[in-house]
């Protein structure tokens, strides 16, 4: 079973510049599927035309807690177009709350976020999810809007009882660089506890750099590095750990 993915930014211009070649390394690793989310709506034009290109390129358009969306509204009902003329979006997304960036408008988020998930509801998508120290009002919404295909949690961080919660609901925890680092032991911890079906796997390249690569740029050959090391937590053959994540991926996202 190849390995995913589920979560880089390729369209990003330190990827896409030289992306023949970032591709190219990555299916030497065994990596042959990319989920590429969208993050503003002025850069879904290239992300799409990007994925056009080279098939093993999955596209997601979403609008980014981080991101200003001075035209919400507008950037919203694009979103909803899209859906309607491209049946090969995997997901909406990247969306979600982000309460970790200063001075952090919930409301303002939620006005942006609500609707997203709502259209992913209306054209049956999952959602990948981005979530800093909001997990309890991210499941809030979820309770609220329960997506029949759920969707992914990039780059989980939270408790084991949070985690506990996406997984009744259906949602799958994404695995990147954090579970390289000594020091994530709550989350190595799940990692090894939880079972296998709960995870998928990525990168956020070009950002989240993997332990031995800090201040470099993250690249999604590196996911194969990831996988190594859950194998090594969960003491399990490493061909195992990537044919179950990998086929988590591809149920959920219907690649």
């Amino acid at each position: 079973m190849p390995l995913i993915d589920t979560h880089c930014h390729l369209d990003f211009p330190e990827l896409a510049d030289d992306i023949d070649s970032v591709l190219k390394r990555a299916r030497d690793k065994g990596v042959t599927g990319f989920v590429v989310p969208g993050v503003s709506e002025p850069h879904w034009n290239r992300l799409l035309t990007l994925c056009v290109r080279y098939s093993a390129l999955y596209p997601a358009l979403g609008l980014h807690p981080c991101f200003d969306h001075p035209a919400a509204e507008h950037d919203l009902q694009r979103l909803e177009r899209e859906l309607q003329n491209h049946p090969e979006l995997v997901a909406v997304g990247e969306t979600g709350l982000d309460l970790f960036i200063p001075q952090a408008d919930l409301q303002q988020q939620l006005a942006i976020f609500v609707p997203q998930l709502q259209l992913a509801d209306q054209f049956d998508k999952p959602v990948l999810l981005h979530v800093r120290k909001a997990h309890d009002q991210v499941l809030k919404q979820l309770r609220q809007i329960k997506l029949k295909r759920a969707g992914l949690v990039h780059a989980f961080s939270g408790s084991e009882q949070q985690a506990r919660e996406y997984l009744k609901l259906g949602y799958k925890l994404g695995i990147g660089g954090a579970v390289t680092y000594d020091r994530a032991t709550k989350l190595r911890r799940l990692v090894a506890e939880l079972p296998l079906e709960s995870f998928v796997f990525e990168t956020d390249s070009p950002d989240m750099p993997l332990l031995g690569y800090q201040g470099q740029l993250n690249y999604p050959e590196r996911v194969a590095k990831v996988a190594a090391v859950v194998a090594k937590l969960r003491q399990e053959p490493l061909a195992e750990v990537i044919g179950v994540t990998s086929a988590q991926s591809i149920n959920l996202l219907g690649l």
